[in-house]
């Protein structure tokens, strides 16, 4: 197990042996006021892009929901005609080769997992790097009639300017100890959230889980959202792109046993949909962004195996590199053929979506309020 594995899991426990952090807590602190309060000041400059930008983010480190956010995001601004593109610091990624457009032919070990998701999903114009000025650059070089740019997990960089900002709170896991890291994982202090719009994740409802008509029912009259698990998918067969490889198999069964295997920020979230699903959960917890690898997988006989849409992008890579490099064994067809995908719909409560029409009008920016 290691060292970021342990610090998780104390986290989620709220660990006593934390408190033992707090004096690098502090020094953490001091450091992230002098860092902001010299953005402020001018000491370190800071970029204006020529578009409006729209930073989403959060104050926490582990899975907030952001990323199925920003999908609904993006697909909600193309439905109303505005041209928007993303950006992505593209963590798991090479930065020596960055800054880079993405596309549906980029790979997780170019550009990383969740640009590759983002643009497999909604087809959006995406460029990432650690340095975002570079990465508006070149996405706006590309594509100059941009009207809006989504800032992915950038509300840490000051070094970029921006126009709106929102924060996602998972409501589930809370602030936890209410300590900034390491003693706790708040990358910022709570008060942090008064200078942007909040999003508080909520669980769906147990019934609305399994009512796909209640997608677009708010939760309360606040800027609410849920993430609403579509049906499993075989993670090989919709998307095969070579040949000699087709998958057929029966989905699992609601009360049969499943491998969960996830490597994303808050993995207890997904093995709790699937339980509230009615699958029988053997979980199998990783580090966010994890690489899995199919020899790896193989550990996990008898049962199928669900993964999250994150985890698939790099896997199905994978069997495409070994279909590539070498004729698959029957051992490994047998574990693709038992591989799923539980992928999720971030619904938003429509005073999410009133927010954002005032935001872009400020902005110049006209968006028609049509019905999700």
């Amino acid at each position: 197990m290691n060292i970021e594995t342990v610090i998780i899991r104390a986290w989620q426990r709220q660990a006593a042996w934390l408190w033992l952090l707090l004096p690098v807590s502090w020094l953490y602190a001091l450091l992230m006021v002098l860092r902001r309060q010299a953005y402020k000041v001018g000491v370190f400059s800071s970029y204006r892009a020529p578009i409006p930008v729209m930073v989403i983010g959060n104050i926490t480190v582990g899975g907030s929901g952001k990323t199925p956010l920003i999908i609904a995001l993006v697909r909600h601004l193309q439905q109303q005609g505005i041209k928007v593109g993303v950006i992505s610091r593209g963590y798991g990624g090479d930065s020596s080769q960055m800054p880079l457009l993405v596309n549906t032919e980029s790979v997780p070990n170019v550009v990383g997992d969740e640009p590759c998701l983002i643009v497999n999903t909604t087809g959006t114009a995406m460029a990432v790097s650690p340095n975002r000025q570079q990465a508006i650059a070149i996405l706006l070089e590309s594509y100059p009639d941009l009207q809006l740019i989504i800032a992915d997990d950038g509300l840490q960089h000051y070094a970029l300017q921006r126009d709106i900002e929102w924060v996602v709170v998972d409501a589930t896991r809370g602030f936890g100890n209410k300590q900034l890291l390491p003693a706790g994982f708040l990358r910022e202090p709570i008060s942090r959230l008064k200078d942007a719009n909040v999003i508080y994740h909520h669980k769906p409802d147990a019934s609305s889980i399994y009512n796909k008509s209640d997608y677009n029912k708010p939760l309360t009259e606040h800027l609410t959202m849920h993430l609403q698990p579509d049906d499993l998918e075989l993670l090989w067969s919709s998307h095969n792109r070579i040949d000699n490889l087709a998958v057929v198999a029966t989905a699992p069964e609601k009360g049969s046993q499943v491998h969960a295997v996830s490597g994303i920020g808050y993995p207890q979230r997904f093995f709790d949909t699937l339980n509230a699903l009615g699958f029988e959960v053997i979980p199998h917890p990783y580090p966010d962004h994890y690489d899995f690898s199919l020899d790896e997988l193989l550990q996990y006989t008898d049962h199928p195996i669900i993964v999250t849409s994150k985890d698939a992008v790099k896997i199905r890579t994978s069997i495409m590199q070994a279909i590539i490099n070498q004729a698959l064994s029957d051992e490994y067809k047998e574990l693709v053929s038992r591989l799923w995908v539980l992928p999720v719909t971030a619904v938003l409560s429509d005073s999410c979506y009133e927010s954002l029409q005032q935001q872009l009008q400020t902005l110049d920016i006209d968006i028609s309020m049509r019905k999700q």
